[in-house]
Order: C-alpha cells, then structure tokens, then sequence
C-alpha cells in the first residue's frame, strides 16, 4: 500500500507543477487596450475555444480536478 502512496504523490507533484505552468501561461480576462483596437473581433477572438487560449482553459480545468481528487485520496488514511 505505501508503493500506491508513493506513487500518488508523485503523480500530485507533477500535477501541481503542471497546474501552476498553465495557470501562468494564460492571459488576463481583461482586454485591456486590445479592446479599443477591436481586437476581440479578429479571427481569434471568434474562435476561441479552438486556439491555444480554449485548450489551456480546459487544461486547466482537467488538472484542477485531478489536483482535488488526488487531494481527497491522498488524504484518506489507508
């Protein structure tokens, strides 16, 4: 049973360095000058969810819940 603890905390370490690099990579929300611009109706801007900016978004909601599901595990005393 310790090989499992082991190897569930080694997969939340990676987990967490992971989560905090994508977190990182992303942009703010706020628009900023971009918006006087008109940039949000450029061809990114519409399609969003298909570039890099949608795939870090549900990235980064996979690992948050990876992160508290092996939170909970990690916490149960087996």
């Amino acid at each position: 049973m310790e090989y499992l603890r082991i190897a569930l905390t080694v997969l939340f370490i990676i987990d967490c360095i992971a989560l905090s690099v994508i977190i990182l990579m992303q942009e703010g929300k706020s628009q900023g000058l971009g918006s006087l611009s008109g940039m949000s109706e450029t061809y990114w801007g519409k399609n969003k969810g298909r570039s890099m900016e949608g795939t870090l978004v549900k990235v980064t909601k996979i690992l948050g819940v990876l992160f508290f599901v092996l939170a909970l595990v990690l916490n149960l005393k087996f």
